[in-house]
């Protein structure tokens, strides 16, 4: 499980590198031409100076150390396939290069021998490229209509474009390999040229230099005249530079977005590209011979089937691209329903605090047809509306807002606790309006038991022209996101905004009931002794492996999971597994600790230190094994709770670890209160400081060392921060360097490779 990655970070080649090969390759095909040099001479020359560039920086990635750490969580290119790359263009190369230096009689097997080497070292190469994502059915079979449609129409363009009489074996092999081969390439590139720009590149050089050998071949199958070979140079030279191009950028991190949407694409390629190519093809051939044969008719008719179908399922893909839509828009309409505040819906809004101000209705009247301005959607948190003294503050926060507007906007009263501002001003100004709102709606309100102080969330959405509701629906939206992040806050809709909050609503729907369903699983990160690299605990991190959303990790998970009141289940569940797939490994001789995270939330539970001994009992754990630990950060909002619990699991015998110590003057006060046995660090830590200082990883060992705490540096992903933590004198450290997260079973795989020692 040691871990190996390609590096993200590329070396700045010089910018006239590839213009001047490409000018190199042009004036040898314009000496061939000429007469100057040999024709296949001049193409050797041409084809060889695109494709050893290429194979240099090919080169170079194959041999690129590890990444860092933020483009190692993003699919990257492996060494071995930018290897395989390598070779493939170093075939190609060698195949055009050698044909000068060899007998007649050679050259077409040794030209044939090359394209299906190239092909085959291409082939395997693109399979493993990074960012593929698995295609939905409906995906896959239109991608496969629409590389038949191609495929046809390229193998009708060869039959018929060919010389008459009889085809040469080789000639026909390469034709028909090769359209089919285009066909895949092609629609492939075109499908990733956004979503995977570097795998898209590397395809569309894997199609150019198909072409030139395939061309290759078919001029020495006839054979044609020597200067007719000059046309094989640029397709090679440009796949050649095409690969290497699309290698580097792959080797920058692809980020695997969704998989391909099921909605329709455009006419052009899918249907015109097929169309053209049969339509050109077939003019050219009656211009120059005249008349079809049977065979040549029924493959140009053969065009026609694939086009056909394409559009079939274009229809098709459109009718279940409304339905989702439609699908869509009522659920974001529920959502909408469930944000207002509870009974809004049945208590109209009292008549004081709505007196002078619209009403919904002629808010959705204002709305029609408007293309400029913006709504924002005002929402008083923490006001139990009903009450004479609420009713007291949303007369005075009426009064605000009218105070607060401009001349031209209206201010509506939708609900007990939320107003609306319809203002003709531009996004930018609208924000500012948002924002002095939101300071005069957050000032005191007095009463007669002292000043109250409420949240406010402002949603703001542009109105565009669209309908009305649909503007409503984005401003209340923006208001709920607001109103999720904690309130005071100005929050403006956009489609981005809009997904996180229906995969909000997605994680609501689903997780109830995921504990019973069996869907929480655990991954383990091993623990290492930097001086030996020899294993001395793990750390249990939690994934949900939703059959509906796929696998979310907790920084999604967990804040639902505390919104729907479910911590505690979850909770009692991780701890339950971990115990139990300790006593597992303790049962094989494997002296190891396992290292648990909670929350401030799980530890205030009054029973949490009770539940913790009984787990550790039911498994016959022993105490010292187990590691709870809370991230350092969200410690200061509870803090004697916190002392408190991890007092009592010491006395259990259980250890205790803060979380992402940040070293900060607030860190390093509440440190010496806290019961612990371990600190645990980032590697940001390990890092020189910019002012030339020593790491601030020496300070926080020495500190640890005078306060008895071992040090954990976690998220280690270079060779150069596990030598700045050993050097520091930290004893253990965890990370992508050392060793990934990975199952129960894995890890006791790799287990098997250390030696049992205890520690």
């Amino acid at each position: 499980m040691p871990v190996l990655h390609p590096s993200g970070d590329q070396r700045r080649r010089p910018p006239l590198a590839v213009p001047l090969v490409s000018l190199a390759g042009a004036l040898f095909l314009l000496a061939g031409a000429t007469g100057l040099v040999p024709a296949r001479a001049a193409v050797a020359l041409a084809v060889a100076a695109g494709c050893a560039l290429a194979c240099v920086r090919l080169a170079w990635l194959a041999g690129t150390p590890a990444p860092d750490g933020r483009r190692a969580r993003r699919a990257v290119l492996s060494r071995r396939v930018a290897a395989i790359l390598d070779a493939a263009v170093l075939a190609a190369g060698l195949t055009v290069a050698v044909l000068p230096l060899l007998p007649a009689a050679q050259r077409l097997p040794v030209a044939l021998a090359g394209l299906l080497l190239s092909t085959a070292l291409y082939a395997l190469a693109l399979l493993r490229l990074p960012g593929r994502s698995r295609l939905s059915g409906a995906a896959r079979l239109r991608r496969t209509v629409d590389a038949l449609g191609l495929g046809v129409s390229l193998l009708f363009a060869g039959a018929v474009l060919l010389p008459p009489g009889p085809v040469p074996p080789a000639a026909r092999l390469a034709t028909v390999g090769g359209a089919v081969g285009l066909a895949l390439l092609l629609v492939g590139a075109l499908a990733d040229r956004r979503r995977r720009p570097g795998a898209a590149r590397c395809l569309a050089g894997a199609a150019a230099t198909l072409v030139g050998l395939v061309l290759l071949v078919v001029l020495l199958a006839y054979p044609a005249p020597d200067r007719a070979t000059l046309a094989v140079a640029p397709p090679l030279l440009l796949g050649a530079l095409l690969t290497a191009a699309g290698a580097r950028r792959a080797a920058g991190g692809e980020r695997p977005g969704p998989g391909p949407s099921a909605s329709t694409g455009a006419a052009w390629p899918g249907l015109t590209a097929p169309a053209g190519i049969a339509a050109c093809a077939a003019g050219l051939h009656l211009w120059t011979v005249g008349e079809f044969t049977a065979p040549a008719m029924a493959l140009g008719l053969a065009v026609i089937p694939p086009m056909v179908l394409r559009e079939v399922l274009a229809a098709a893909d459109q009718r279940r691209r409304a339905a989702r839509l439609a699908a869509h828009e009522a659920r974001l309409r529920a959502l909408t329903r469930a944000a207002a505040p509870p009974g809004s819906a049945a208590s109209p809004p009292p008549a004081d605090a709505s007196a002078g101000l619209a009403d919904r209705p002629e808010l959705l009247r204002r709305l029609v047809g408007r293309a400029g301005g913006a709504l924002l959607v005002i929402d008083l948190l923490g006001l139990d509306d009903g009450t004479g003294v609420a009713e007291r503050v949303l007369v005075e926060a009426a009064r605000r807002l009218r105070a607060g507007h401009g001349p031209d906007d209206l201010v509506v009263r939708l609900t007990g606790t939320e107003f609306a501002v319809l203002t003709g001003v531009g996004p930018v100004l609208a924000y500012a309006l948002g924002t002095r709102l939101l300071a005069a709606l957050a000032e005191p309100y007095p009463g007669p038991d002292g000043a109250a102080r409420l949240r406010v969330a402002i949603g703001l959405a542009e109105t565009v022209g669209g309908d009305p509701e649909d503007v409503l629906r984005q401003a209340e939206l923006a208001r709920r996101r607001a109103v999720q992040l904690g309130g005071d806050r100005v929050e403006w809709y956009d489609a981005y905004l809009e997904e996180q909050l229906v995969r909000r609503l997605d994680l609501e729907r689903e997780l109830p009931g995921a504990v019973a369903r069996g869907e929480l699983d655990l991954v383990y990160q091993p623990v290492l002794a930097l001086a030996d690299r020899l294993p001395v605990g793990t750390e249990a991190l939690l994934r949900w492996r939703s059959p509906v959303l796929g696998t979310v990790l907790p920084k999604e998970l967990l804040p639902v999971a505390a919104d729907l009141d479910l911590l505690g289940e979850v909770g009692r569940w991780v701890l339950d597994r971990a115990c139990r797939q300790l006593a597992a490994w303790s049962e094989g001789g494997r002296e190891l600790w396992m290292a648990v995270n909670v929350t401030p939330r799980e530890l205030a539970a009054p029973d949490f230190v009770a539940r913790t001994a009984t787990a550790l009992t039911a498994y016959e754990v022993p105490p010292e094994r187990l590691v709870v630990e809370v991230s350092e950060p969200v410690v200061a909002a509870d803090l004697p709770t916190v002392v408190a619990r991890f007092a009592g699991l010491r006395s259990l015998g259980v250890r205790t670890a803060l979380d992402d110590f940040r070293a900060e003057q607030a860190s390093l006060a509440q440190l010496r209160r806290l019961p612990i046995d371990l600190l645990k660090v980032g590697p940001h830590l390990v890092d020189p400081a910019p002012d030339g200082q020593r790491p601030l990883i020496d300070v926080v060992a020495n500190l640890g060392d005078r306060l008895g705490l071992e040090v954990v540096v976690e998220g280690l992903e270079s060779a150069a921060q596990v030598a700045g933590a050993r050097r520091a004198g930290c004893r253990y450290g965890q990370g992508f360097a050392l060793a990934r997260p990975a199952t129960a079973e894995r890890v006791e795989a790799w287990f098997e490779e250390f030696p049992s020692t205890p520690r």
